[in-house]
Formats: structure tokens, C-alpha cells, sequence
């Protein structure tokens, strides 16, 4: 795969919008290439042209040795094109949706039992091919999309963001099913995605921003860079206080929590200025860190320190208590729909102003306890209690301290981001002057202003996801509940919304949030991981990684820990 200079503009009314610029970047046959870059870089429109959906504007795209742009045709019958929403029919089974992708890819009806056999093994989908696509989990439906895409085994394949919105066990299951394609230089592979750890997995990665390539090259190649350039931070103080210490620091240009410690990026190889912090926060240490591949990605795209933390978000003045240490007590909680139990029991009680967690794969139950907590789903048994309300018999006055972000955006598509701020506050009871002033408290503090006018469906992710938390904040709740809020969102974009998050936590907000990215869990103060409708573990990060050590992993990650609980829990599905 060879690309020489290529651009690509579109045009958004009276605006040209340049997607690519001057893209120039080869690909090795046999080998995975990750794609990376922060939303609206330019990737799936790079994706798109690499198909031949597109032409380009500029510059030239060669294709196993074929010129895409002069015969685009031929491209493709070589190739296979899995894009982030790929499209499988819900209302089909398993085998249904193979027939039909094998029915429009031509496949001979006399290949396909040996290629439908060898393509459920390898995504274990074999004992569910008469099960409908819209019940399979999250991660079994990339799966499936991915079999879809592998009917005739293409020389490249192309993978938009494949494991957005899947969990790690799911994420893993996928990586070896592209590792064993690849072996051998069988398949080439162009992989985009959000998640950094993937992409230090991939033989060589291209980062792209604003339409323009700022790095190509294997991963440690860009790991190496970092030398010297980041550290652990610890103190006896409020892990979210050290981190905002810390952030403050001349040089620092990356803070992110890991468990008990604060990691710290530079913006030279040298330590940061922390004779102050020593003197003001008991048992202050800095110690070097070894470097990571998500480090240089954040010093490519930021190698300045980012702008200073606004202060807190302004919020009412709290009616909660302040001796009621619980906002949100679950007991016994349990929902079935039919014969099936989607959350099992499941007890657990959330602290005023704590931020904690719903961890758990695809299916376990987190989207369902939320819906019950947010009184829009009644519970089989068990109960509730959230702002002092119980749920069976005051659901209406617990929703009003409530803000919530669904898992997917649920804002209205069609409508300006004007529109829908003003539609949210009115529905939360706004008017008149404080609605203007909450609109214009919304438009400053997410960045909103040049995009008021904007049709919010065609906004790029991360604004979106700031849009939908601005709506979510409108009337200043008391809790928030974020359902895996930043699925498919870069890097730099969580970080921007989790200080967001901290601050509302040290303003006594009280924050519940569902994830699959495992760094963003080590933000939460305590947590628990489900499978299957049941909580397997509960307490601190630090408390639930530190069962997961063995002399084989002494400082094991989030991500590892939370793949050896689930995988403990059900050692007979681990395939």
C-alpha cells in the first residue's frame, strides 16, 4: 500500500474542508499498520480512499500494485472493508447474515460450509448460528462483522475502529483472530483505532491530524523518543489534587492517574520543578517511569503543556445532607426479562461526591443496572435508593438529580447544537434568564461557540460527547451517570473529559460511569467488575489489581486484572 501526497477536501456549505493534505506513506505487505490520530484526523476518510469509495483530490493511492483511482473496481474484489458501523441485519441469525455477505460476495455455495466452518471457529460464534444478531453482545457482533468481511479472504484488509465499544476479553479474542491472519504474511492489515495499547501492538503505525501525517514508523520507534520524559508521582493527599498539582508544573504535558500514583509526561527529557510540591503535600515522590507508546502520542499532538484547568463547574448549592454518606444504595438487586436474568443480585452503595465504576464485558448487565438506577427500567426485586428516593415509589423526584449520558448519542441529530441545548434545558425546567444563562455557561465552558449553528449529527465524535455532557449538566444535578461515555473518542479528548469529571467530583457531585477503556477506571475511587448479571469483585483500582499479581505479572495493569477476574469467573468461555 503506497500513498504519494494524497488530499482530499469536502465542502460543508460556504467552508472547504480539508480532510487529508499531503498524505504520503507506504504500508508493508504481510504486516499490520495502525492507523491513529485524534477525532476528525482524516482516517476514515484515508480508509475510504485506500477502498477505492472515494477519489482523491490530489496525489496517488497504489494498492497491491494496482492504481486505485484508475481502477477502483479491482481493487476491491482484493480486498475486504470492515467500517465502524458495519452492517449486519439484527432481525437475521448468524447463519442468516453469512448467507446473505456470501450471497453478495459471490462466494460458490459449494465453498461455503468449509469457509462458514472455518470462520466460526475461529471467532467462537459456532454454537450460536441460529441465534439473531441484535441478541449477540457487543464484541460478538464485531466478530460477526468480521467473519462477514473474511468470506472471501481478502490480500488486505481494512478495519475502521473494530473494537469500539468492546471489552478487553472481546479486544483480545479479535487481536488473535488478526494475529493468525497475518501469520505467515498471509494479509495485510490497515487497523485504525482509539486505543493506543492496540496500536503498539501493530508492526508499524501512521499518525495523522488534521488531515496531515505527523509520524510513520514501528511503535517503539515512537516509544523511544520518550526517554527520560515520563514519571510516577505519589503523595498522602487526594489523587485528583496531586493530579491537578501536577498539571500545573512548567514543562508537564500529560498527567493521567494510574491506581494510588499520578503518571507524568514532559515536555523535555528532564523532571519536572516539584521542590514546592515536596514542601506542600506529605510523602511526595517522583520516580521515573518507563515509557509507553501513549506517551509520544500525546507529545506529538500536544508538545506544549495544555491550558490551565478551569475552576470547578459551577453547580447549585446541594440540597443532599452532608451527614447522608450514601447517594446511591443498591440492594439485592435484580432484573430478568422472561426466563433470562440480565443483573443477578447485585448489591453495592455509592458515597456523595465518589466517582465510581460499572466494569464488566459485553452483556454483563451494566447498561441495564443504569437504566434501573435511573428509574427508566423498574427492577424484578431488590432495592433502590438514589438522592434519598426510593425508585418503586419516587422515580420522578430522583430523575430530577439526575443527569444522564447514554451510551450512544442520544441527542437529536437533526437539530443544531443551539437547538438541542436550549431543548434539553427547557426540559429540565429552565427558562427565560437562567435557561440563557445555562446556555451560555454550556457554549464557554465545552468550547461550543463555533458550533452553535452546527447540525449536531454531523459533529465529529469528541464534540458530540461534549455536547451530550453539556446537556447532561444543564440543571445541575447532584449525580451523573455516564454510560461508557467515551467509546470511540482519542485519547487527548478522554483526558479533556475526565478533567472535566474530577472536577465535578471535587464539587461533591456524586459520579457513576460504565467504561471498557481500563486507564479510565483508575480514575474512579472504588469500583466493581460483573459478568453475567453478577458482581464478581469489588473495592479500590489498587485493591482489585493487586489479586491479580503473580510473579509472572508484578505490576499488573487494569486491563489485566480485569481479564483475569472475568476469566476466572467462566473458565470454560475464555475462547
Amino acid at each position: 500500500m503506497r500513498l504519494e501526497g494524497v488530499r482530499r477536501e469536502f465542502r460543508s456549505g460556504k467552508r472547504v474542508v480539508v480532510a487529508l493534505d499531503g498524505v504520503t506513506a507506504e504500508a508493508p505487505r504481510g504486516a499490520v499498520t495502525g492507523l491513529i490520530g485524534p477525532d476528525g484526523a482524516g482516517k476514515t476518510t484515508l480508509m475510504r480512499l485506500v477502498a477505492g469509495l472515494l477519489r482523491p483530490g490530489g496525489g496517488g493511492i497504489e494498492v497491491l500494485g494496482l492504481d486505485v483511482a484508475r481502477d477502483p473496481l479491482a481493487v476491491q474484489q482484493r480486498l475486504g472493508y470492515m467500517p465502524q458501523r458495519f452492517g449486519l441485519y439484527e432481525d437475521l441469525s448468524v447463519r442468516e447474515n453469512l448467507d446473505l455477505y456470501a450471497d453478495l460476495q459471490g462466494l460458490p455455495p459449494d465453498e461455503r460450509p468449509a469457509r462458514y466452518a472455518t470462520l466460526l471457529h475461529m471467532t467462537g460464534l459456532a454454537p450460536f448460528t441460529a441465534r439473531r444478531a441484535g441478541r449477540l453482545s457487543g464484541g460478538m457482533k464485531q466478530k460477526l462483522g468480521l467473519a462477514c468481511t473474511l468470506l472471501r479472504p481478502p490480500e488486505l484488509l481494512l478495519l475502521d475502529e473494530p473494537t469500539v465499544g468492546v471489552d478487553p476479553v472481546s479486544r483480545r479474542e479479535l487481536w488473535q483472530i488478526i494475529d493468525d491472519l497475518t501469520r505467515n504474511g498471509r494479509m495485510t492489515v490497515l487497523f485504525s483505532t482509539a486505543y493506543l495499547d492496540e496500536a503498539g501492538r501493530c508492526d508499524s503505525v501512521w499518525l495523522i491530524h488534521e488531515g496531515r501525517l505527523l509520524g510513520a514508523g514501528p511503535p517503539a520507534g515512537f516509544t523511544a523518543e520518550m526517554q527520560g520524559r515520563s514519571f510516577f508521582a505519589r503523595a498522602a493527599c487526594n489523587r485528583r489534587r496531586l493530579q491537578a498539582e501536577l498539571a500545573g508544573l512548567a514543562g508537564v504535558i500529560d498527567t493521567v492517574i494510574e491506581g494510588g500514583r499520578v503518571r507524568v509526561v514532559t515536555a523535555t527529557p528532564a523532571p519536572p520543578e516539584t521542590a514546592a510540591l515536596a514542601a506542600s503535600l506529605p510523602r511526595f515522590s517522583l520516580a521515573p517511569a518507563p515509557p509507553r507508546f501513549e506517551d509520544a502520542f500525546v507529545a506529538r499532538l500536544r508538545p506544549e503543556a495544555p491550558p490551565a484547568a478551569t475552576a470547578p463547574v459551577a453547580r447549585a448549592a446541594a440540597a443532599e445532607p452532608a451527614a447522608a454518606a450514601e447517594v446511591i444504595s443498591v440492594s439485592h438487586l435484580t432484573r430478568r426479562f422472561g426466563t433470562f436474568t440480565a443483573v443477578d443480585d447485585v448489591s453495592f452503595a455509592v458515597a456523595r461526591g465518589e466517582i465510581f465504576g460499572l466494569l464488566g464485558a459485553n452483556g454483563a448487565g451494566k447498561s441495564t443496572t443504569f437504566r434501573m438506577l435511573c428509574g427508566l427500567l423498574p427492577p424484578s426485586s431488590g432495592r433502590l435508593r438514589v438522592a434519598g428516593f426510593d425508585l418503586r415509589h419516587a422515580a420522578a423526584p430522583a430523575r430530577a438529580r439526575i443527569g444522564y449520558m447514554a451510551q450512544k448519542f442520544s441527542l437529536y441529530g437533526d437539530l443544531s447544537v443551539r437547538q438541542n441545548l436550549r431543548f434539553f434545558s427547557a426540559a429540565y425546567g429552565l427558562a427565560n434568564a437562567r435557561q440563557r444563562e445555562r446556555i451560555d455557561w454550556a457554549t464557554a465552558e465545552f468550547g461550543l461557540q463555533f458550533a452553535l449553528d452546527a447540525t449536531a449529527g454531523q459533529l465529529p465524535l469528541g464534540f458530540k460527547q461534549r455536547l451530550a455532557l453539556a446537556c447532561a449538566l444543564m440543571h445541575e444535578p447532584d449525580i451523573l451517570f455516564l454510560d461508557e461515555p467515551t467509546s470511540g473518542v482519542d485519547p487527548l479528548a478522554r483526558r479533556d473529559f475526565w478533567r472535566r469529571i474530577n472536577d465535578l467530583a471535587e464539587a461533591k457531585v456524586t459520579v457513576l460511569v460504565t467504561t471498557h477503556f481500563m486507564e479510565e477506571a483508575e480514575y474512579c475511587d472504588r469500583l466493581v467488575i460483573m459478568a453475567q448479571g453478577r458482581v464478581l469483585s469489588s473495592g479500590t483500582p489498587e485493591a482489585i489489581k493487586a489479586v491479580a499479581k503473580s510473579p509472572a505479572l508484578p505490576d499488573p495493569t487494569m486491563e489485566d486484572a480485569f481479564i483475569a477476574t472475568v476469566l476466572a469467573a467462566a473458565p470454560g468461555e475464555a475462547a
